[in-house]
């Protein structure tokens, strides 16, 4: 009995781990070279920080032990006088850790500074992200398209986000990607992220937004760069276009809306969401509004 209450015990504890680590697995599953600096940060930290915190614990359970009623052994000595190397002891563990934890900050806060530039041989491609009431519009200026709660981008390729927001504060946020950022109406974040391999990475609104909430996310779809090619030469020009009108229609507050691409975007597009006071450019040739969506 007593081996069956241990094995289920170990099994109830394991099972508890796991699922900690599960509900983490983006994070702790980085697949960019951000992630895996702030990987790297968490794990620092975390050694530090327990380098303190067990010899604590274990000194505590020490202490109760040593001083249990039945050891007699124990004495009560409560006449004791200042030691200052006792004092130098107790106080240089804790100071040691604060001013490691400290220098980690301070490095990790200057090499992940959300728009410090990817090092990298390959240009960086321009994502223009806006949050709406409750979905993601990702514009891509340099080559005239955008798409909503989807993005796709070139693995192994740094890409440079300016966030905003139509609407209430938000939170852009990719865990295996690394690096969540606010986004502010009448005012834009700088983010730059890569996606090291191919593959599909869940993103988030990691900031509670109103009704549509829980299903304001979107999937990054990292791709080789020939595919990347191929999915912006059969987007663009094809289907509806991008224009004050039409967006005005998409940022009417609207849940669980479906992935949907735009072949072309009006100019300025972006900087007339960030200051709407000012006009924005003349759409121009710019066919009229209608989604083309993606199955």
């Amino acid at each position: 009995m007593a081996a069956a209450r241990c094995r289920f015990g170990t099994a109830i504890f394991v099972a508890g781990v796991a699922a900690t680590l599960g509900g983490c697995s983006g994070v702790l599953d980085p697949q960019g070279p951000i992630a895996s600096a702030e990987k790297t940060i968490l794990f620092n930290s975390l050694g530090i920080m327990l380098a303190i915190v067990v010899p604590t614990i274990l000194a505590t359970l020490g202490v109760a032990w040593w001083f249990r009623a039945s050891n007699l052994r124990a004495k009560y000595l409560p006449d004791w006088e200042y030691s200052g190397r006792i004092e130098m002891v107790v106080w240089s563990i804790p100071a040691m850790t604060v001013l490691l934890l400290g220098g980690i900050a301070w490095v990790g806060s200057h090499d992940l500074d959300p728009p410090k530039p990817i090092t990298s041989t390959t240009n960086p491609v321009e994502v223009e992200v806006v949050s709406l009431d409750w979905k993601w519009l990702f514009i891509y200026p340099d080559l005239g398209i955008a798409s909503v709660n989807r993005l796709i981008v070139p693995a192994g390729t740094p890409i440079s986000f300016t966030l905003t927001s139509d609407g209430v504060m938000n939170s852009f946020f990719v865990p295996q990607l690394g690096s969540q950022i606010y986004t502010m109406a009448g005012m834009t974040t700088h983010l730059q992220l890569q996606a090291d391999q191919p593959g599909s990475y869940p993103g988030l609104s990691a900031q509670f937004s109103g009704d549509g909430f829980s299903d304001m996310r979107f999937t990054v779809d990292a791709v080789a760069p020939d595919k990347f090619a191929e999915w912006v030469n059969a987007t663009r020009g094809k289907g509806a276009a991008l224009d004050p009108t039409s967006f005005a229609e998409l940022a009417k507050p609207s849940e669980a809306v479906a992935v949907a691409t735009y072949g072309a975007v009006s100019q300025d597009l972006f900087q007339a969401i960030v200051h709407p006071n000012v006009p924005p450019a003349e759409p121009g040739h710019l066919s009229q509004p209608a989604m083309h969506k993606e199955n």
